[in-house]
């Protein structure tokens, strides 16, 4: 799982960076990032090498495993096996690999900002509403809803709660992970209170205190929810492309023995992880706790959740049907009598005017951090020089267009400025704070 904090500059594609089971990723740039020669010297890799080497000792989840790590990267670089790698996409690569030879760990990634979202395509995530894309009345009464990832609380409840709702006489349940690739314990354990009484220990999460072997225990459980499904018979459809949080939901149901899970093996990570800036243009995400289940006292960690209906993914909504005595239907569109939910069309109140404010802050270079919350308007502090540099050859603001919810929460916008179209998210808290805002990505051609 990734936990995502309450403040940041978030990065658009968030859950799907979650999800990739790559060693070696492109993720959106933080802001005041500046693309990077192609080409790495000598001191280049040894400050990444240093510093990912340090993170991997105070900060990885199995301290000796950690220390392993580390210690096969430096003798690497002492031993000039990283000599001639002069491309950084080589470089990361081969320095991925090394890592990955020892940790055998799918949420340790090794990053290479990029300014672009990836291309658009027919699998390409559908539009949703922080992490609901839609929940739908079937046959026979049976409810179905599709969850694609797990932002913090304050964004997800709400909107689960709108669409569970909408479900509530439902004959039976089929909750759709088969593209969720992660998110926020405390928000996996929110859906999975729906299905069972209040007061069941549903996950934990163990942490590593950074620099140290001590670890801590934080424990979810279940909470009582507007509507309730706890007596209702429940399918969870799964996919080799369920990732993290979406395979804690699905583990999570399988050991309160809370309903049948069909699909595919899941991916296999149950490591929560951080982010950490490696220097010129590098990041890594590396895991710091690990998931354990209450029942199991375990987890899916390289071995995924195992189906009790093992079937190709895109047969597993037509198998849950079959199983619910109803006609077999594959696709969702075409199972649905009544869609009870969809994600919003238009702006959340406050949030153009807030995100042009913000813009015209960076660009000034007199933000109005009273319109932030604190840890926010810190962050910016700090980050304020490199924001004027993103923002100020942009030009002038020309238009704003709502492009639709964002998966952490807040809405999405596409704005064109004079020089350049790009894309931003802001999230605010109830009082109308800024608390995340993501950084501008150019918009392609192909939106």
């Amino acid at each position: 799982m990734t936990r995502c904090s309450t403040m940041m500059f978030l990065p658009l594609l968030a859950a799907a960076s979650t999800a990739s089971s790559q060693a070696t990723q492109t993720a959106p740039a933080p802001p005041g990032a500046t693309s990077p020669a192609s080409t790495f010297d000598a001191a280049a890799q040894r400050s990444i090498v240093e510093k990912l080497s340090e993170a991997l000792r105070d900060r990885y989840v199995f301290p000796d495993v950690g220390e392993r790590a580390a210690t096969r990267i430096s003798a690497a670089l002492a031993a000039g096996k990283y000599n001639g790698l002069a491309d950084r996409t080589a470089f990361i690569q081969r320095l991925s690999a090394d890592v990955q030879a020892i940790a055998h760990d799918k949420h340790l990634n090794i990053m290479v900002p990029s300014a672009s979202p990836p291309p658009r395509g027919p699998a390409a995530m559908p539009r949703g509403e922080a992490g609901v894309t839609r929940a739908d009345k079937l046959a026979g009464g049976i409810g179905y809803i599709e969850v694609v990832g797990f932002p913090r609380p304050r964004a997800f409840k709400p909107v689960l709660d709108r669409a569970m709702s909408g479900l509530e006489g439902s004959s039976a349940l089929i909750i759709d992970v088969r593209r969720n690739g992660g998110g926020s314990p405390e928000t996996v354990a929110y859906l999975v209170s729906y299905l069972v009484n209040p007061g069941r220990p549903i996950n934990d999460i163990v942490s590593r205190v950074p620099k140290t072997k001590n670890f801590t225990r934080e424990s979810q459980s279940s909470v009582p929810t507007p509507v309730s499904f706890a007596g209702v018979p429940v399918y969870v459809l799964t996919s080799k492309a369920t990732f993290s949080g979406g395979e804690e939901f699905a583990y999570d149901v399988q050991a309160l023995k809370r309903g049948t899970i069909i699909g595919e093996v899941t991916g296999g990570g149950a490591n929560p992880t951080g982010p950490v800036d490696l220097g010129n243009g590098v990041m890594a995400r590396i895991p710091f706790g690990r998931a354990e289940n209450p029942v199991t006292k375990t987890n899916w960690e390289g071995r995924g959740v195992q189906p009790d209906v093992a079937v190709p993914a895109s047969d597993a909504l037509k198998v849950a049907l079959q199983k619910l005595g109803h006609k077999p239907v594959g696709e969702i569109g075409a199972a649905s009598l009544k869609r009870v939910f969809a994600p919003r069309s238009t702006a959340l109140p406050g949030y153009e005017p807030a995100i042009r404010q913000l813009i015209a802050g960076f660009i000034s270079g007199q933000p109005n951090y009273s319109a932030m919350a604190p840890e926010f308007a810190e962050e910016t502090r700090r980050m304020l020089s490199q924001l004027r540099g993103d923002f100020t050859p942009l030009g002038e603001i020309r238009s704003i267009k709502f492009r639709g919810p964002f998966m952490m929460g807040g809405d999405e916008f596409e704005i064109a400025f004079a020089n350049g179209t790009r894309l931003m998210a802001i999230v605010l808290d109830p009082n109308g704070k800024i608390v995340a805002a993501s950084p501008p990505m150019m918009v392609r051609p192909d939106k």
